[in-house]
């Protein structure tokens, strides 16, 4: 969600610098025995490596400061403290360096044993860069770290996270300022983000405060609140997302979007304009199988924002697919500032939806979208995809003669974008099997 104050909370973890090291006396829910388990608290004062022969918890709020590497070695897995609420902080000038592979990803999660685990048992993961954002002062991250962020480099580097889950993260300092699952303030490009799944988060799965970070194969499963939440300015590129709700999750004190896109939260015309640049999503939204009205739309684009969604595939959201909202954003749609093409849209109710009647109805907005390479569907089976409303083994792959396996376009899109032939996040090949998990709330890390 679009968020307007960036309070200080209270001090969760004290300014000292601590390192402790304990054994564990609890057994390895496979029944072994654990590795050692390090703590991890405070701000760090030199380089560090997380090795994958030790399980490291976090308590209270860690911070990788100006000059600092954190490393983390493939295959190692990082607890939150539940009693005292964790979360990790890379400030600008510090780096993350979190590099996992398929056949070992690094794994952020809860300190409980598995099926006692949570949205919201920890904080989440915090990058903060140099990069440009909208705002006339420099602001302040929020979630009570009090850390700025954003500056004039566009090319800053906070580090490089691939092949990493981020579980069961999300929390709220107090109302309208939380820690999401992956929360980007001001990251810029030379920051990678690779084949990152966050699952079960209690808030958004991502949120970007401006920056020009970009991303590829990056996973929001079942997360309470907007699974991609651009704000403040936010210029970067994503291929290959992936959004899939769960019924049964949701904040209910706020809206469900797989997207929610702001310029910032008063409608302002600030510059540089948020506009993300983004193709080869899949948004899978309950599909009726929960009528909770916090579950709505599976894009929402407002407040004057800009975009640039391509060659995806919306379905399921119960209130609206392509949803545009204030005069200034459904102007720059019509105005070809924003562009939404070549996209398979399906929502139980109006899959295109216009609150600005008086720049473009609702109608009109649709006769766009499809006069630009976009198919409207009234039922999401139409789409052929095997299997994307199975909350707990999902397949995204399309079924032979799918609609989704052409008809993707990159005309005059830039060259981080790997030009294939398929709409949606998955062609033949399901990248999404071997390193990621779809029950974690049972699942042994």
């Amino acid at each position: 969600m679009m968020h307007k104050k960036f309070l200080t909370m209270f001090a969760v973890a004290a300014l000292l610098v601590a390192t402790g090291c304990s054994k564990s006396d609890d057994d390895d829910e496979d029944g072994g025995t654990p590795p050692p388990n390090t703590t991890l608290q405070g701000t760090l004062t030199e380089n560090r490596t997380l090795t994958a022969d030790k399980k490291w918890t976090l308590k209270g709020y860690v911070y990788v400061p100006d000059g600092i590497t954190l490393t983390i070695e493939p295959g190692t897995v990082i607890v939150g403290d539940d009693s005292v609420k964790a979360a990790l902080c890379v400030e600008r000038g510090g780096k993350l360096i979190a590099n996992g592979t398929a056949e070992k990803p690094i794994v952020f999660t809860s300190e409980k044993p598995a099926g006692q685990r949570a949205p919201g048992d920890w904080g989440g993961i915090v990058l903060l860069g140099k990069a440009k954002t909208n705002r006339t002062a420099t602001p302040v991250i929020e979630g009570g770290l009090d850390r700025p962020y954003g500056g004039s480099n566009d090319a800053d580097n906070s580090g490089s996270l691939k092949y990493v889950r981020i579980e069961f993260a999300g929390i709220a300092a107090f109302p309208g300022s939380e820690i999401n699952g992956l929360t980007l303030g001001g990251v810029g490009s030379g920051t990678t983000l690779e084949n990152i799944q966050v699952s079960y988060g209690n808030d958004d799965g991502y949120e970007f405060f401006g920056g020009t970070v970009n991303g590829k194969r990056l996973i929001s499963y079942a997360c309470s609140d907007d699974d991609f939440d651009f704000d403040f300015g936010f210029t970067g590129k994503i291929q290959y997302g992936v959004v899939i709700k769960d019924p049964n999750t949701v904040d209910n004190g706020d809206d469900n979007n797989g997207i929610e896109c702001d310029n910032d939260g008063n409608s302002g015309l600030l510059e540089p304009f948020t506009r993300p640049n983004l193709s080869n999503f899949t948004f899978v939204g309950p599909n009726n199988a929960s009528t909770n009205v916090r579950h709505k739309y599976g894009n929402r684009f407002r407040r004057a924002t800009r975009f640039s969604l391509r060659n995806s595939i919306i379905m399921g959201y119960n209130q609206g697919g392509f949803v545009v909202e204030s005069d200034a954003t459904v102007t720059a749609y019509k105005d070809n500032l924003s562009a939404f093409k070549n996209n398979l849209v399906h929502a139980v109710a109006n899959p295109y939806l216009s609150t600005s009647a008086g720049v473009m109805t609702s109608a009109a907005v649709q006769a766009k979208a499809e006069s630009e390479g976009s198919v409207t569907y009234t039922n999401p089976a139409d789409i052929k995809l095997k299997s994307p409303f199975t909350i707990a083994n999902p397949d995204l792959t399309p079924e032979t003669g799918s609609p989704a396996l052409t008809g993707a376009s990159f005309t005059d899109m830039d060259s981080f974008f790997e030009t294939v032939t398929f709409r949606g996040a998955v062609g033949t090949t399901n990248w999404l099997t071997g390193w990621t998990s779809f029950s974690p709330k049972t699942n042994n890390y």
